[in-house]
This record gives C-alpha cells, structure tokens and sequence, in this order.
C-alpha cells in the first residue's frame, strides 16, 4: 500500500500548462496586490474569493499545447465600510485590473473569517449575555454560536444590512456536543458589516436538553472489536496518471480544479472510444445547495441556507485523512484559496483521488459448455468533503468502465437542532432525545452540467415507456415500446430523471 500526501493541487511557483490550470500561490498573491495597488482599496475592503477566470469555451477547446494565453483572476470584494459588493477581473499576465464593476443590492457569501468574529460579538453583547443570564447560563467560554443568513422576507432593514440571524447552543464543558444543548428561543440579529449586535430577541425559553450526545471516541461506550482488519493493497500502483491537473483512468481523460464557492469542479471530460476522443462534459460541478426547513416558529422560520452561495462549499472543505476518509492507493491535493484579507490559505489533502473495486461489471455462464465469463468493474473516485456547522457533506464524482459517471452527495455530521418540551412534541419537526427536537428540513442539490457529447451542438431528450391499448396491433395487451420527446427549453424539462445505476452494464 501506497500514499501520497505530499501532492500539492497548487504548487508555488508552478507554470501553468493548460488555461484551465487553477491559479497558483503566486499568483493568487499577485492579482491581490494588484487589485489593492490600482483601486487603492482601505482596510475596509474584504477578499470573498479569488479564483481562476477561466477563459471562453471556444478557446479551451481550440487550445493546443504552446499557445500563448493570458492568466486571469476573478475576485470577488465587500466594502464593510459601505456594504458595496464588487466583481473584478485582474490579468496577472499584464499585471492590471481588466475590469471592475458594482453590483448594486448583492450580498456576497459569509466568510470563513466572518463566522469566528460574528460569534465573538455575539457572546460579547451585554443583551445576550442577560438573556442566557435568564436561562441560567453565565459561563459564556462554553456557548457556540452559529450564524445564519437572515434571508429576505421584504423589510428595508434586510435590503441595506448585511444581516445574520444566529443560532446557538451550550457545552456542559470543553469537549462536550454542544449540538445536543439548543439554547432555544434566542436569537441575537448582526449586522456584519459593522459586526455588531443590533438586537437580541428572546420568545421565551424552552425546558433545557440535558442529556449528552458525544461522539469521540474516548467519550462514548467502547467502538466494535468484533471486525477483522480489511486492506486494500495496489502493490504495483495505481492505474490513473497525473499530468499537472488532468486526469487519464482507463479510458477516460479530464481535468479538474477547486473554487471557494463550487469546491471540486471537473473539466473536459472525454472517453476513448475505439482510439478517439469523444467530448462528454465541458464543465461539471455543484452550483449550489439549499436546505429549506419547514418549522414556522420564530426561531426557525428563516432557516432556508444555500451552503454554496451563502457559505462555500469549497471555503469549508476538510483536510482529509488517510485510513479515516479514504482507504487505498490515494493521492491527495491541496487547495490553496484566499482569506477576507487576501491571505493565502491552504487546505492540506482537499481533494481525493483513488480506486474501488465496484463488484461484477458483466457476467455470463453458458450452460451447455459450462464455460463461465466474469469481468469486475472498477471505478475512480475524486472527491472532497465540506462541513457546513453541525452538517457534513461527502461530495464523490465517479467514473466506471462502461462509459457512465456518477456524482454521490454523501450526508453526515450533526442535525440542526432545537430545544422543545417532550411533553408537548412539534408539529414540525422530529423529537430526537429529551426536550430535544429537530426540525423538519430537506437538502436539494443543484448540478450544473455543460454537455459536449460528441461537439458542443447537443439536444435533451426525456424518454417514456408507452404501452400501447389493446387494439390489432396488440392483441394481448403486452406491447410496450420507447418514446422520445426533445426538451427544447428549460422549461420543459421534467421535475426529475431516473437513471439506471452506474457501473451494472455496457453503456
């Protein structure tokens, strides 16, 4: 068994080979510096993102290795000083803002940085401070406080702050699950901009959650002994080759890069077919996740978070770890993004790459010859993990040997939870333990696929199984035959597709 931990997604000092090729530490650090030289920005001035501007579709796929291209950056600013969200383009190469534009009435993605200072104030703000008083609770080091988009329900206040409606919870110590303890009925409302406590509104508190739920191995009943060591062994290596941040598996070829707000994205994605390359995916990735909770109460009515636009799905991606997260022959890569400040920042092991055995392919037994024809499948995974407050996100692309792909959104952490009476349970939500509840919630994931199959001239197709009355044609009413209706516009798409699982067949 064989690990690379050492892999770097964005080696400093790398030259780009490909115009897809994710901004490196120095340049990131470049177009910062020059962004903040030619705008003069003051301190008041925050970095939301600084990602590659990738360059027009027409060109990728015009490009042939040694042709010159310019190196851009898309950055994304907000002014705390006057709430002002700003979209820029920096070309490193010519090392000068391209352009740079206002976007009137946005609010861009709370920080990383954000969430410690807004948790700060919050537990520094005398009113909140009085108001867990009330409920019995003094020592403020043991209160975690989580912030929440406000959303927009109509009110002027919400169309000119940048508001966030916390949410919060207390340890019975250090260590302890503080998700197992909702400080119900108290919400304290921030303007993050100023990043202060603009009022704390308190509907009453609710009877105290008092049993523990931890999950640390040294704090819960002894873990099974009753399982045998499994290894998973490559003594020849892996079958994938790396070039820079292209992929070859098989016979697949793609490229793939990492971004604050998508987390692992996939480029050009092709299969080869009898020794040619056919296009599948020009682009791939996550374009946002919401979470709408369905409890009308005042705590938990605004509760409706899209993790990608408002949080980062990439910004709160895990340093993974072996024989934990990901077992096998790995190669691991860093991502490097920047921070509100426009420091850089470095996610060690972000992305995973690897293989699994995937069970039986195809199989035939001729039981005249007895002759018996077995094929396994196997499939390569690349992948990355995001914890949004109590929720984890396990994120897995998957490529098979029939020519399929497939994208598993794997759910795990911690529900979001609310304190309520066991005597009186809610309507809306789930009772999980002693004065405990959850609410009710669901969790919609939104892809954005840019097909390219065989050219970048493609059609969609829903396709139905129509059986046919009775009639001459179908006499024993057996018939059943496949149609095809072409789904022009967006619009006419259907609410959802059913697919056959991936990797059980010949494409």
């Amino acid at each position: 068994m064989s690990t690379d931990s050492s892999a770097t997604m964005f080696p400093s000092g790398a030259v780009s080979l490909h115009p897809l090729e994710p901004l490196t530490e120095a340049e990131i650090a470049s177009a910062v510096a020059i962004v903040r030289h030619e705008r003069q920005l003051p301190a008041s001035v925050r970095f939301v993102s600084v990602s590659l501007h990738e360059p027009s579709k027409p060109f990728v796929l015009a490009y042939e290795p040694g042709m010159a291209f310019v190196r851009e950056a898309f950055i994304i600013l907000l002014d705390n000083a006057d709430g002002c969200c700003y979209e820029a383009v920096v070309s490193v190469t010519e090392s000068r803002v391209v352009s740079w534009k206002l976007i009137p009435g946005a609010q861009p993605s709370i920080m990383l940085d954000e969430f410690e200072e807004c948790e700060n104030a919050v537990k520094a703000c005398p009113e909140f401070q009085a108001a867990l008083a009330r409920r019995g609770i003094t020592d403020m080091s043991l209160v975690m406080v989580d912030p929440w988009s406000s959303g927009h329900f109509g009110s002027e206040e919400e169309s000119t702050r940048r508001l966030s409606r916390t949410l919060s919870w207390v340890r019975s110590d250090p260590g302890d699950n503080g998700y197992a303890h909702p400080i119900e009925g108290v919400i304290a409302v921030v303007d993050l901009n100023r990043m202060e406590v603009i009022r704390v509104e308190d509907y009453g508190a609710a009877p105290y959650a008092f049993k523990d739920y931890n999950y640390t191995a040294h704090r819960v009943e002894p873990l099974r002994s009753d399982l045998k060591p499994l290894s998973i062994t490559q003594p020849e290596g892996p079958s994938f080759t790396i070039n820079g941040h292209q992929l070859s598996w098989q016979k697949w070829k793609f490229r793939f890069s990492f971004n604050a707000r998508e987390g692992l994205v996939l480029h050009t994605i092709s299969y080869n077919d009898g020794g040619k390359g056919r296009p599948i995916l020009y682009r791939a990735s996550l374009s946002e996740m919401v979470v709408p909770y369905g409890d009308p109460g005042p705590t938990q009515y605004t509760k409706n978070a899209f993790d990608a636009g408002e949080y980062g799905i990439g910004m709160l991606a895990n340093s993974l770890e072996y024989g934990c997260d990901c077992v096998g022959y790995i190669q691991y890569f860093d991502a490097i993004l920047a921070s509100s400040r426009g420091e850089l920042i470095k996610i060690k092991n972000a992305v995973c790459l690897h293989e699994e055995d995937y069970g039986i392919l195809w199989k035939h037994t001729d039981w005249r010859t007895n002759d018996v024809e077995v094929r396994r499948s196997r499939r390569l995974v690349i992948s990355s993990i995001s914890t949004v407050a109590n929720y984890e996100y396990g994120f897995f692309w998957c490529f098979y040997q029939d020519g399929t792909i497939s994208f598993e959104v794997k759910l795990t952490g911690i529900l979001s939870t609310g304190g309520a009476d066991s005597a009186n349970p809610p309507k809306y939500g789930a009772m999980i333990g002693p004065n405990l509840y959850a609410p009710n919630h669901q969790h919609f994931f939104n892809m954005r696929l840019d097909l390219q199959i065989d050219g970048v001239n493609n059609s969609v197709y829903e396709v139905n199984t129509v059986a046919p009355p009775k009639d001459d044609n179908n006499p024993y009413g057996n018939a059943f035959y496949a149609e095809s209706t072409l789904l022009a516009t967006e619009k006419q798409a259907p609410d959802g597709w059913t697919f056959r699982p991936p990797g059980t067949g010949n494409s």
